[in-house]
């Protein structure tokens, strides 16, 4: 596809796939580091158990007796806190120049995670929205989700539904479930018919809209598949936080344009009535 036809496609279907984003030289890099993290929960586990883990999530089901002396990890957040090479990897210019053709050229940082499925032990991720669980009000955030192993329907590659952000913002269960039978929230009545399997090869990137329906499915093989996420905005959205999960006030890291600032603070705002956010089922 065309770069310049990038915009347009991902404003159709609410997905936009690219392969070769990064260089195999950059998946090795980043497959080494995924190692060294876990390296680093593994620490945290052996000093006092999952309490101890903070940012490093275990895999549903993962009590206290990891089998390989690692925990099964699901995800790592905040990565950019605790990894030079993925606080680099959400600025790389060739990821920041797909972003901005898709939502402008000022890019705040919303979220920067580590999506991890053990072998024969990651679990499915049900069908939701991202927005639904994300404070920024219009809801129109880019979640981009980087292939650090080849991504196959048997290690659990995300599957989509496009078109489905335009369906407005629906409520959602819980989104960790161990069965792919799970993956569809009771609440939620889902046309289903369209939804499509996006197996890619390591090194591409999956950019979607924060209102596309996604998830993925259980790794059922003896090979991890590890994904870097990241989420974007534009600084024109309002913060909008609900509940004590959010604080009043909170600072964005910068990407890209704002002058060249480092960050951007923003201020928790009332929520308007009537908003795609305040819209359910």
């Amino acid at each position: 596809m065309n770069p310049d036809e990038y915009r347009s496609f991902f404003e159709a279907n609410g997905y936009l796939a690219v392969k070769g984003l990064l260089s195999p030289q950059e998946v090795a890099e980043c497959q080494q580091e995924v190692a060294r993290l876990h390296g680093v929960a593994a620490e945290r586990y052996a000093a006092g158990g999952a309490e101890k883990l903070g940012d490093f999530q275990l895999e549903p089901g993962q009590k206290d007796h990891p089998g390989d002396g690692l925990p099964a990890l699901r995800k790592m957040e905040r990565t950019d806190q605790y990894s030079e090479v993925f606080k680099k990897l959400a600025a790389h210019p060739r990821l920041v120049e797909v972003v901005q053709r898709l939502i402008g050229p000022d890019l705040l940082l919303f979220r920067s995670t580590l999506m991890l499925k053990p072998a024969h032990q990651g679990s499915a991720h049900a069908l939701h929205q991202d927005s639904a669980y994300w404070p920024v009000e219009p809801p129109t955030l880019v979640t981009v989700s980087i292939m650090l192993n080849d991504a196959t329907e048997e290690n659990g590659c995300l599957r989509i539904i496009p078109g489905s952000h335009r369906w407005g913002l629906h409520e959602w269960g819980r989104i960790a479930v161990q069965k792919e039978e799970e993956m569809v929230p009771d609440e939620t009545k889902l046309d289903l018919s369209k939804q499509m399997l996006l197996p890619l090869p390591a090194g591409s990137a999956l950019f979607f809209h924060s209102l596309t329906v996604h998830g993925s499915g259980p790794n059922r093989s003896p090979n991890p598949r590890n994904t870097a996420l990241y989420a974007y905005f534009p600084a024109t959205v309002r913060y909008v936080p609900k509940g004590t999960a959010w604080t009043q006030e909170k600072a964005f890291r910068v990407i890209a344009g704002l002058g060249g600032k480092e960050t951007h603070t923003m201020v928790a705002e009332k929520q308007e009535s009537g908003s795609p956010l305040s819209t359910a089922g």
